[in-house]
């Protein structure tokens, strides 16, 4: 089911103990000299939107929200963004917009790294006001993390940015946005834990062009494998959050 689509009257009849409203969150930022900007929100949507083929009676999709928190990636340029106490406040209200209606399971699906900090304080947020619902939040590559790490080549087996994972799915996804001849080893970026710590920099200090990893070593056929591999597991594990009960 898809909430954009339907009418007033249609959503009336839609269940509000039984569904699973998922929002889908992305970003449009600087994703190097080789990806679109929109590279998160192709991504995120993509997924979402077959998970929702694969789960219709039992997943209400919204549409996904292109808006993210990527203040991280402003010295680069190309880039637009929510700051983060404005992003959190945000969640909240799209999400208590859904909550208030009497659905009672809400799961955001997240497309961007930098808005995982912004979207687990917003669940803590409402759950203050909705202790008996289902407050979720994911990234989809956090879902898939160890399918995603079998099929990339380089050293570094996480999703990065313009990297060799998200490249590969956008080559798949939408291959004539890929500028395939810009594409480098972007392998010389600093890392943001340090034996432990976690340094606090943005994308200007971390890389030298905006982008991480072995794009390098991407292509279709690989993104068509990770792309498949990620909605088998999304729509898996949405599944059987639809099937869980509440903790009242």
């Amino acid at each position: 089911m898809k909430y954009a689509e339907m009418t007033a009257v249609e959503l009336k009849n839609v269940s509000r103990d039984e569904t699973l409203v998922v929002l889908p969150i992305a970003a449009v930022e600087q994703h190097g000299p080789h990806m679109p900007t929109a590279t998160d929100d192709i991504i995120c949507t993509a997924v979402a939107e077959q998970v929702e083929q694969n789960l219709k009676e039992s997943v209400l999709l919204l549409p996904t929200l292109w808006l993210g928190a990527s203040q991280h990636h402003l010295r680069w340029g190309a880039t637009l963004t929510s700051r983060v106490e404005n992003y959190e406040t945000l969640l909240c209200e799209i999400c208590e917009s859904i909550l208030n209606d009497g659905f009672r399971r809400v799961m955001i699906l997240n497309g961007h790294g930098g808005n995982i900090g912004p979207m687990q304080i917003a669940l803590r947020r409402l759950q203050v006001d909705y202790q008996n619902c289902q407050l979720m939040a994911a990234s989809y590559w956090s879902i898939a993390e160890a399918e995603i790490a079998s099929l990339m080549e380089g050293e570094c087996k996480t999703v990065g940015h313009a990297c060799e994972a998200e490249t590969s799915l956008v080559m798949y996804l939408r291959p004539e946005l890929v500028r395939e001849s810009k594409i480098e080893n972007f392998e010389d970026y600093a890392p943001d834990v340090v034996d432990g710590v976690y340094l606090c920099h943005d994308m200007y200090q971390r890389t030298t062009a905006g982008a991480t990893g072995r794009p390098d070593l991407a292509s279709a056929e690989k993104g068509e494998k990770m792309f498949s591999h990620i909605v088998e597991r999304v729509s898996h594990v949405l599944a059987h959050l639809s099937e869980r009960t509440f903790f009242e």
